[in-house]
């Protein structure tokens, strides 16, 4: 056996270490075989192979002493695999300079390569060549001009390349697919897939993951269910991509149950998997089942990823479950919250949410990339805890650093100036929106505008705001205006108000109630009772209030005169021993407050046992003397619960920190952070 065959067979039999392929290199240098491009070429695949760096491969090619496009190709493909495209595109050029024409094999990665780099001229030329040399009837090639295309943004080019090809395989399909995706025309893309069933083929993981990924844009929850029984019907079955795919549609499109079934039926999940049911629960109001899940996943031993973490922590977030949120961000490494974004946000956006704003101001001084989205969470997080100045003087920073504000920030420093009170300062950064910023306001801005206005008792001109708005004010602007007229105890105005809610949330329960409540007060008997039979006829039950707190790193629930609880009688025997205090310290149930907080019937000893003193109750008797009470509520605070809270915390000496959907109120030795004014 000569040393050329004796080679070939070495090379065929396969290499198995990048000592090997540096003996047969050598071998090849010694016996003066540089010229056998059949040898080479199947080396320099080879070499591919075994190390992410591409020197080697490079250098062997350069000592090649005439290379054929065989051996080209093979270095343009070894050089796009290890997304070396912008020297794959140097090394087509040099191939082109030696006379040599692309084919087949050569379109397909030089294209991948114009797409990533979005090498447009080039790709252009490479679409002439096709044209010249015959090869525009080749799938592959073709394939690759359609992703192209796409990616550069010429949609309508791609659809003409994809409409003329003589064949169509499944790949090709995908590519049409995701340029509608990419360019935002969802719909588009699902017809285009109805195009491919009817033509009797078999969607492919990729183009099913794609397609999937259009429903989730458009929350299109019906046309995922027809992609499922599609699928079934095709007997296609869900491998650990789809399955994950259809989870995470799922949740996007707001049905948790059909992501439940979907995961419970996945043979095989990955840190993907349990991420998207987390993101899911956490992003569909459900934070203590994104975490049950999340405990699923610890006891499982998978290991979670940087952005089931981001799930984990907007859960946390929701519940004010610091000491939890803190333990979940030691799963990852610190660089992750550091250098990424999305991570870095949600853990500035977790502590800022559960009132530790010096904190979340660490983690963003401490960041090393700072896109706005993370200045933005800064800013909501200072405004949401009312620290005006820090706020105004983070804007003034933007502005020195070049970097446009948007309209989130916006919503982050009227929030702060609404919850401070600022009522000037509101109106000229809402007017400085369009005037300084060229920024329209949306429905969003206006509403934070009502809502510091309604705050500050000038409720007429929040009225006529509205009035004067370009666009039609939704239920958010309308809430904001009834949360005035609740603080200024404004009946007449608070009626009007809450016919349009009725008009625009036919579904929601509390505005129903508080209607009849202002019916009664107002002597309106009558209008009282239709209210109470329209909410029986339309099967409306009132929502009730809920609270959260976390001790030892567990979030327990409570509802309103709730005794589920285990340690419900000790709870109830210390709720007594505060109300006794209270009553010692001249305090009387505010009864009044049930005009606007409570139903007619859930008088003084509904408002005894609201969710929230129950919470801060079992906070008090299971947690160490001098410890922070945190406590998350769903809805607002009632009048009656923010006077007696004030005066535990003045009884116990301990801090009291309450997040409702309003704002927070850190109550310390008889006094709120709100001042009264939320």
């Amino acid at each position: 056996m000569n040393v050329s065959t004796e080679i070939k067979t070495r090379l065929l039999q396969g290499i198995t270490s990048f000592n090997q392929l540096k003996h047969l290199h050598a071998r090849l240098l010694r016996f003066d075989l540089l010229h056998d491009n059949y040898l080479l070429n199947i080396l320099l695949r080879c070499t591919f192979n075994f190390t992410a760096n591409t020197h080697y491969s490079q250098l062997l090619f350069s000592h090649i002493q005439q290379p054929n496009s065989y051996v080209w190709n093979t270095l343009i493909r070894g050089l796009v695999s290890h997304d070396q495209f912008h020297e794959s595109i140097k090394q087509f050029y040099s191939m082109r300079q030696f006379g040599f024409l692309p084919n087949y094999f050569t379109f397909p990665f030089v294209l991948k390569s114009c797409t990533r780099v979005l090498d447009f001229r080039l790709g252009v030329e490479l679409h002439t060549i096709m044209v010249k040399v015959g090869f525009d009837w080749d799938v592959f090639a073709t394939t690759g001009l359609v992703c192209f295309y796409a990616k550069c943004g010429r949609l309508d080019d791609a659809c003409k390349v994809f409409d003329e090809m003589p064949e169509k395989n499944s790949v090709s399909w995908t590519a049409i697919i995701g340029g509608y995706i990419e360019s935002g025309r969802f719909v588009e893309a699902l017809d285009v897939f109805r195009r491919l069933l009817d033509m009797n083929l078999r969607p492919d993981s990729f183009t099913l993951v794609r397609i999937l990924s259009a429903c989730s844009r458009l929350g299109d929850l019906r046309t995922a269910e027809w992609v499922d029984s599609c699928i079934t019907d095709l007997g296609i079955g869900k491998n650990i991509f789809v399955g994950t795919a259809f989870v995470d549609t799922y949740g996007k499109c707001g049905s948790m149950e059909k992501a439940l079934a979907t995961f419970d039926q996945m043979l095989e999940k990955d840190a993907v998997t349990w991420g998207a049911m987390i993101q899911g629960y956490a992003s569909n109001g459900k934070p203590k089942e994104a975490l049950d899940v999340f405990y699923r996943m610890k006891n499982d031993n998978i290991k979670p990823d940087c952005y089931t973490i981001v799930g984990v922590l907007s859960a946390c977030s929701s519940l004010g479950a610091l000491e939890l949120g803190e333990w979940a961000r030691t799963l990852v490494d610190k660089n992750e919250f550091l250098y990424n974004p999305v991570v870095g946000t949600s853990l500035i956006d977790m502590y800022a949410k559960c009132g530790q704003m010096g904190s979340a101001w660490k983690v963003f001084k401490e960041m090393k990339e700072k896109d706005l989205i993370v200045w933005n969470a800064v800013i909501t997080g200072l405004g949401m805890t009312g620290q005006t100045k820090i706020l105004f003087g983070l804007l003034g920073q933007l502005e020195k650093l070049g970097i446009h504000p948007d309209g989130k920030t916006f919503i982050g420093i009227l929030c702060g100036c609404t919850h401070a009170g600022l009522v000037n300062d509101g109106k000229r950064y809402f007017n400085n929106m369009k005037r300084v910023f060229s920024l329209t306001p949306s429905i969003e801005h206006y509403g934070c505008m009502v809502d510091l206005l309604g705050r500050a008792g000038l409720l007429d001109e929040a009225h006529i705001l509205i009035k004067g708005m370009p666009m039609e004010p939704n239920a958010i602007v309308w809430g904001a205006l009834l949360s005035g007229c609740r603080l200024h105890k404004d009946t007449q105005l608070a009626e009007y108000v809450l016919k349009r809610l009725i008009e625009l949330e036919p579904w929601n329960s509390g505005n129903y109630v508080l209607l009849s409540n202002i019916f009664s007060a107002n002597k309106k008997w009558e209008d009282a009772e239709n209210i109470r039979s329209t909410m029986s006829q339309r099967c409306i039950r009132k929502i009730p209030g809920c609270c959260w707190i976390e001790v030892n790193g567990i979030v327990h629930e409570f509802l309103v005169g709730d005794k589920s609880h285990p340690m419900s009688e000790r709870i109830y025997a210390k709720l007594s021993e505060l109300t006794m205090g209270l009553k010692q310290m001249g305090y009387v149930p505010t009864t009044e407050f049930v005009l606007f907080d409570v139903e007619d019937e859930e008088k003084e000893h509904f408002l005894g046992c609201h969710s929230e003193k129950l919470a801060i109750a079992f906070g008090l008797i299971s947690t160490k003397p001098g410890d922070v009470i945190r406590v998350v509520k769903n809805i607002r605070v009632c009048g009656d619960c923010h006077m007696a809270i004030k005066l535990f915390s003045k009884i116990t000496g301990r801090e009291i920190v309450l997040r409702d959907n309003n704002r927070f109120h850190s109550f310390i030795d008889g006094s709120c952070s709100c001042g009264d004014y939320w």
